[in-house]
């Protein structure tokens, strides 16, 4: 079965939008630990948030509440940064997801450069791993990026999918970034890591993105909440699981 982690990183930017200089405002909304228990409601695996470091979206007292609250499993993305690790040592998430953050980026653009940062992320993963975390790297879909992140010891990649959906509607170029996606999970898979993908994904591409084996887990935000202003995020969701029912493995 393909698993679903809904990202609620966008319900939090709109509350930081009016309320950023409020924090303790009790007006301060929409929340997104309700988002995250809305979509669990409506048939989730997971709840992915990101705690940057400009605090842009989620924000540190978020945490301690969705990990209070979620009955499936939380994965935090976080930068490379021993600040946030320290962070994600006290809140223990299931998962942490490593991924690369840059202040002038929207959002997160392109995967990790595991190769150029070996020894660190390895450092990093050891003591994830120590405190009861498990570790996913989220890279682009590339030969020496995943074959370094199984020498770092991770248990799970996110393949980037970003291109993939970049060029959905151009068939050369989908078909390209289909085979990236292809060979990369089948290497992972292979190097005894758990293969998940996400960025950019909605129920026009997913479907097509069934032929990439081994997937374990989409990772999907913006589409679910922008859909959910219309029609509420709990048929959101339950739209999402069914384009993404059926999937052969």
């Amino acid at each position: 079965m393909l698993r679903l982690g809904v990202n609620i990183d966008h319900v939090a930017t709109l509350r930081q939008a009016r309320y950023r200089d409020e924090p303790d405002n009790w007006r301060a909304e929409p929340d997104p630990v309700a988002a995250a228990l809305e979509a669990e409601r409506a048939g989730c695996h997971g709840i992915t948030a990101h705690l940057r470091e400009d605090r842009r979206h989620i924000v540190d007292r978020d945490l301690p509440r969705l990990r209070a609250a979620i009955k499936t499993r939380l994965n935090l993305e976080i930068a490379a940064v021993s600040e946030i690790v320290e962070i994600a040592l006290a809140v223990k998430p299931h998962i942490v997801c490593i991924v690369p953050e840059r202040r002038s980026e929207v959002t997160t653009e392109g995967g990790l450069d595991v190769v150029g940062t070996e020894a660190s992320l390895h450092r990093m993963r050891q003591r994830l791993n120590d405190g009861g975390i498990e570790v996913s790297l989220f890279i682009d879909p590339d030969p020496a990026q995943v074959e370094a992140s199984i020498r770092v010891g991770a248990q799970a990649v996110e393949l980037h999918t970003g291109r993939y959906a970049d060029r959905f509607r151009q068939k050369e170029g989908r078909n390209v970034e289909l085979q990236r996606l292809v060979a990369s999970a089948r290497q992972a898979h292979a190097g005894g890591l758990i293969v998940n993908a996400g960025h950019g994904l909605t129920t026009e591409n997913v479907p097509v993105l069934h032929i990439v084996p081994h997937l374990n887990e989409l990772n999907i935000g913006h589409t679910l909440i922008s859909r959910g202003l219309f029609v509420g995020l709990e048929r959101a969701v339950q739209e999402m699981l069914r384009v993404m029912d059926g999937y052969p493995g």
